[in-house]
């Protein structure tokens, strides 16, 4: 229970150039200001780290750095643009993608790249502050509301918090259908870490055909990708290691079906060299699909390990045709939670025991 919530309501004329604190909370810091491009942000700071998000523009979160390094994936792009369009401003680490539809458009799809939730423009923007039975924490949420006339009607509201301490960033999303009609649902929570040569993944997902799958390629596979293919077929365990010198010019996507431990969350980490780790922790009974994305160039560095999902990423009509989209009703609504962050060898360590007792008792 939320002991003595504060709600600042956040306003585009708080944002300016130099970046301003705007309160400070238990060991908690709130800032605000603007990048060079004009998108305004928010940092949330504690003593292990900060996420800087971006309250009027998807309510990304854009970065993530905890323990002196930068989780967020590697990219060209070195601050966000004010557009809707999906791929002039990919490059943050947690991107909300549906809700009327949600993936890489087919040839008879007519959405956008993951459609419009990504780079949505939230009518409203609030930085909550309290404490409840896990400590003090800040939250960034908001409204966003999606009005299509003689269509669809919804409203999402997602809220990113994060604690007095540690690497760990809880999120949620809630979408109200709020029209008088049914509305075709999908949602994927698309949270790109920056993968680090000599790593290991480790995971609630068994290592065989019904948990573990190669899907499709999308783009168009550079040379030497069959060889690649060919060598996942025979043991798809092997993509668990990262190798420092891989180059994946495209793009390596599975589809995922993780084991829940006796909470009801499925995790998975990518364990550094020195102990250390990213990870994500989801709850399967929310959202039922899951996929693992992976892409290594010269200019981008990018591991999905992780992306819970309530279908696959092949369009609207696709996911269709396979009985993979959600109906939400008249006033029905969605909820999901995910956790995500950097963790500390002990915080590592601990996770492990919890991944390995999930698979014993598979």
């Amino acid at each position: 229970m939320t002991a003595d919530l504060v709600t600042i309501d956040l306003e585009p004329h708080m944002f300016g150039p130099t970046e301003t604190v705007l309160v400070r909370h238990r060991g908690l810091t709130a800032s605000v200001f603007r990048y060079r491009s004009g998108v305004a942000g928010l940092r949330l700071a504690n003593e292990a780290g900060h996420i800087a998000m971006l309250p009027f523009q998807g309510q990304q979160i854009w970065d993530a750095v905890f323990f002196g390094r930068r989780l967020t994936m590697s990219t060209p792009l070195e601050e966000p643009l004010p557009t809707e369009d999906f791929l002039r401003t990919y490059g943050g680490f947690l991107l909300h993608c549906g809700a009327t539809a949600m993936g890489d458009p087919g040839p008879a799809d007519r959405h956008p790249v993951h459609g419009e939730l990504p780079n949505a423009r939230y009518q409203r923007a609030q930085l909550l502050i309290g404490s409840d039975e896990r400590g003090p924490f800040m939250s960034l949420t908001g409204s966003y509301r999606h009005l299509v006339a003689f269509g669809v009607h919804y409203t999402a509201q997602p809220t990113v918090r994060l604690r007095e301490a540690g690497g760990r960033i809880e999120i949620e999303m809630h979408v109200r259908n709020v029209g008088h009609m049914p509305m075709d649902f999908m949602y994927l929570a698309h949270v790109n870490f920056r993968p680090t040569g000599g790593a290991q993944l480790i995971d609630t997902i068994p290592s065989d055909p019904q948990h573990l799958r190669l899907l499709s390629l999308r783009l168009e596979p550079p040379a030497g990708y069959d060889r690649m293919i060919d060598a996942l077929k025979r043991d798809i365990a092997l993509h668990r290691r990262i190798e420092p010198d891989v180059v994946i010019v495209s793009e390596l996507v599975l589809s995922c079906m993780p084991l829940a431990d006796e909470t009801g969350w499925a995790h998975a980490m990518q364990v550094l060299p020195d102990g250390s780790a990213d990870f994500l922790s989801y709850r399967p009974d929310e959202l039922d699909h899951c996929l693992r994305w992976t892409t290594r160039t010269g200019d981008m560095q990018a591991l999905g390990m992780m992306l819970p999902a309530t279908a696959e990423a092949d369009g609207l009509v696709a996911e269709r045709a396979k009985g993979h989209v959600r109906t939400l009703q008249p006033q029905q609504e969605f909820r999901c939670q995910v956790e995500c962050g950097a963790l500390e060898s002990r915080e590592a360590t601990a996770l492990q025991e919890r991944i390995d007792h999930a698979l014993r008792s598979r």
